[in-house]
């Protein structure tokens, strides 16, 4: 399952006592349904504010969102929490798992969430970690497991309930090159498998090349970009 995305004149601007900085100005951004695309652009550029407008953890100052045709940036708290739930994945650089958790537990979170039955959740989630050759780590806690296979589990996490769109922050950007690059071509194999549109962040030009199309964010600006 996948959706469309469409964003037209995103603004997002982050005021203190002493100033204002405009981190994004009327970007507008499309994704087709199934396809995935990577951003690239300096450090401090808008990426992760846009990932999180696209995902409703953060509202714009101006512009819209739709995902799926429907309009996100308006929607209230509790409706903002659903969408995030069973819509959208995220995948974050660091990969947030709860210390006390199992792997299997950790993946099983979303579901939870959403009051899915107990015994549905353990069977999708441990599928899911077979999926990723973690398997035989289910009963792990993040604390016993690598940096590869943490994100490895995170990456499960954000699938497990099918969401349309994943949006990923740097998913390889805390693990050393090997790792990195098993994380990256797990991603894009799990997105094409379950027919995802997703959106990934990245600084490695070399990921990024592997994705459908390259999106350059510069200047509170995004364009369309070969690196």
């Amino acid at each position: 399952m996948s959706v469309a995305v469409a964003a037209r004149g995103l603004t997002r601007v982050y005021r203190d006592a002493a100033r204002q900085v405009e981190v994004l100005r009327g970007v507008d951004l499309d994704l087709a349904p199934g396809e995935l695309v990577a951003v690239v652009g300096p450090s401090g550029s808008g990426k992760s504010t846009l990932l999180h407008l696209l995902g409703g953890l953060d509202r714009p100052d101006a512009g819209t969102i739709e995902v799926g045709g429907r309009r996100i940036d308006p929607l209230g708290a509790d409706e903002l929490a659903a969408f995030r739930n069973r819509t959208v994945g995220f995948v974050f650089q660091f990969h947030q798992l709860l210390a006390d958790f199992t792997a299997l537990e950790n993946v099983a979170l979303p579901g939870r969430i959403a009051g899915l039955p107990p015994r549905d959740l353990a069977t999708r989630a441990a599928a899911l970690l077979a999926e990723v050759g973690l398997a035989e780590r289910a009963d792990h806690f993040p604390s016993q497991l690598s940096g590869g296979e943490q994100q490895r589990v995170a990456l499960c996490r954000a699938l497990l309930l099918e969401p349309p769109l994943v949006l990923a922050d740097e998913p390889t950007g805390n693990l050393d090159a090997a790792a990195g690059e098993r994380v990256f071509e797990l991603l894009a194999a799990l997105v094409e498998r379950h027919g995802t549109t997703a959106l990934v962040v990245t600084h490695n030009p070399e990921l990024a090349r592997r994705c459908a199309r390259i999106l350059v964010l510069e200047d509170g600006r995004l364009r369309d970009g070969n690196i």
